[in-house]
């Protein structure tokens, strides 16, 4: 993994307990829905503790001037949610950034290859130079789909500390393919995995983290009862 990649997998025990309830296999798609809002949630409020600007003002209280900071309006942000399950992680997200512009990607990976691609672009075709960007993928495996976000940003001129990642869970591997080809990010995550197996899959992961979400693990609607 490049040296100078920032992964960062803050110790706190809301995030350790809502990404246990996203492992585990039993955990029902609304209870799974609830944990990524809320792994959204408090990695967000953990990655803008230091990255959201501020300002001093003076206010008056009822009783008294006070002197007080607060987030400058002036700097904008814009949220990336790469579909489907990033919308997962926005969702809790959209709590700490409420003003954010929202703008989707959409990728679908060969499941035989594992190569992704882009099905959906709404990125503005300017994003400017103040503009803070967070880019919220479910889930990074090879890497292979936030790179493709990340190229798109860059040809549109978005790179370096402005820039901010959110996942749910990482593998090393991923890490390392994304490490060198964009040295200078920072990703927030509540877990490294240490590998993939033979289908590109996150061991010991979380599973299909889409599926799961929207509850369309089986082929069948309804899904027939387990004998």
């Amino acid at each position: 993994m490049s040296m100078s990649l920032r992964v960062v997998v803050p110790p706190h025990p809301l995030i350790a307990h809502w990404l246990t309830v996203l492992r585990d296999q039993q955990t029902p798609s609304p209870l799974f829905a609830t944990a990524m809002a809320e792994l959204g949630h408090w990695l967000t409020y953990e990655a803008v503790r230091e990255w959201l600007p501020q300002r001093s003002l003076q206010v008056q209280t009822p009783l008294a001037v006070c002197d007080g900071t607060v987030v400058d309006p002036s700097v904008p942000v814009l949220a990336v949610p790469v579909l489907r399950a990033g919308l997962g992680l926005w969702e809790g997200a959209r709590a700490v950034l409420p003003s954010a512009r929202v703008a989707h990607v959409g990728l679908v990976r060969d499941e035989r290859t594992g190569e992704a691609s882009c099905y959906l672009d709404s990125l503005p075709e300017r994003i400017g130079e103040r503009v803070g960007v967070m880019v919220f993928d479910p889930m990074l495996a090879t890497g292979g789909s936030l790179i493709q976000v990340l190229e798109r940003l860059e040809a549109r001129g978005v790179s370096g500390q402005r820039l901010l990642v959110i996942t749910a869970l990482a593998a090393r591997p991923g890490l390392t393919a994304v490490g060198r080809r964009f040295p200078d990010l920072k990703v927030y995550t509540a877990c490294i995995d240490p590998e993939l197996d033979g289908a590109f899959r996150i061991v010991p992961g979380l599973g299909d983290a889409g599926d799961r979400l929207y509850g369309s693990q089986s082929p069948q609607f309804p899904a027939e009862a387990q004998p």
